[in-house]
């Protein structure tokens, strides 16, 4: 007979946990210990809960897990600023995170699905299609391993990794939840960003939850034609239907809203794109990040010169927008999301 799979604690909110310890005849405070040692003390191992009765880890144990990750592989970048890792899972499922080191404090960049299902043109994560969605616990073990490693604390966290993490909604919300939790690691709500290719229904249905997180949203172009060739989502929702959400959700908020805009020589990165992209985003509670584009050799798409990049930038500027190009960080290091998982697939074939 085929084993049942165990459930993740790690992805269970603090009152499931309560309700679970009295399932089974204990007081709520159980739940609580439990917690507490999963999320903020970290434990994989429940028999590493000393102030818990054996008795009720053992039962637990028949059905629950406490999920993890496992490093296959790390790269550093030179300037030691920057490590990219590749995580197994349970099921052997690979998926990637970015530790980045900025003089605020360490940021990290986690993957929500195993592979994507978008299939923008310029990106590695979708070259594999689209496995599964990661839990709440997945997304959260990266965070609690790369703190494990590296003993540092994380700061800052940015759902950018692999995957459309509004295409993983319910389980994007539990891992914000309890990653902001008083009694886990506490990360602010404002030191979260959650980023998408434009999932309009999502992105309203995020505004609605009334959370702090920073919405950023994949653009990469002034325009429906240039984004239709290069993001497949662009056929189903236009950027005025983007642009009018990221407004209400601005306006809903208090928030301001970033756009994410890869410079792809010859495809987006002109002067007559950056007077465009501005005369649309004139008057929006904004941030414009230009990102040299990290060239993937499965992609025909290539980065722009540094001059159209400094050149879109300050037309940007002189219309009012904000706007900066994110600092290069692990370029020597398969920087592109994806881009390490990849390899390390096609080396095993």
């Amino acid at each position: 007979m085929k084993e049942r799979k165990k459930a993740d604690l790690r992805s269970m909110e603090e009152q499931q946990m309560v309700d679970l310890a009295v399932e089974y005849g204990e007081k709520p405070f159980r739940g609580r210990q439990m917690f507490e040692w999963i999320h903020k003390k970290q434990v994989q191992d429940l028999g590493d809960m000393s102030n818990v009765p054996k008795l009720l880890l053992d039962q637990i144990s028949e059905r629950y897990m406490v999920s993890g990750v496992r490093i296959v592989e790390k790269q550093v970048s030179a300037r030691q600023d920057a490590a990219k890792y590749l995580f197994s899972l349970a099921d052997g499922s690979l998926v990637e995170s970015v530790w980045m080191k900025y003089h605020h404090g360490n940021s990290v960049c986690v993957s929500s699905q195993v592979g994507c299902r978008m299939g923008c043109t310029f990106c590695a994560s979708t070259l594999t299609g689209f496995i599964r969605n990661l839990t709440a616990g997945e997304m959260l073990s990266q965070i609690y391993e790369i703190q494990r490693e590296t003993g540092q604390r994380v700061s800052n966290v940015i759902v950018m990794g692999m995957g459309e993490p509004l295409d993983n909604f319910d389980n994007l919300l539990c891992f914000i939840r309890l990653l902001s939790n008083e009694k886990g690691i506490r990360i602010s709500q404002r030191n979260i960003t959650v980023s998408t290719c434009g999932l309009v229904e999502q992105i309203r249905r995020l505004m609605e939850e009334k959370l702090q997180v920073t919405l950023a949203i994949s653009l990469h172009a002034p325009n429906d034609e240039i984004r239709r060739k290069t993001m497949p989502v662009a056929k189903k929702y236009s950027m005025e239907e983007i642009f009018l959400a990221c407004r209400d959700y601005i306006a809903y908020t208090g928030r301001r809203v970033t756009f994410e805009y890869s410079m792809i020589d010859g495809v987006n990165d002109g002067k007559a794109h950056a007077a465009e992209l501005a005369r649309r985003l004139k008057g929006m509670n904004c941030h414009v990040n230009l990102i040299p584009l990290n060239e993937v050799k499965e992609r025909k798409t290539r980065r722009s010169k540094e001059e159209n990049i400094r050149d879109f930038k300050i037309i940007l500027e002189k219309n009012g927008i904000n706007v900066t190009i994110r600092r290069e960080m692990g370029s020597d290091i398969d920087a592109a999301c994806g881009q390490l998982r990849n390899r390390f697939m096609q080396k095993g074939q």
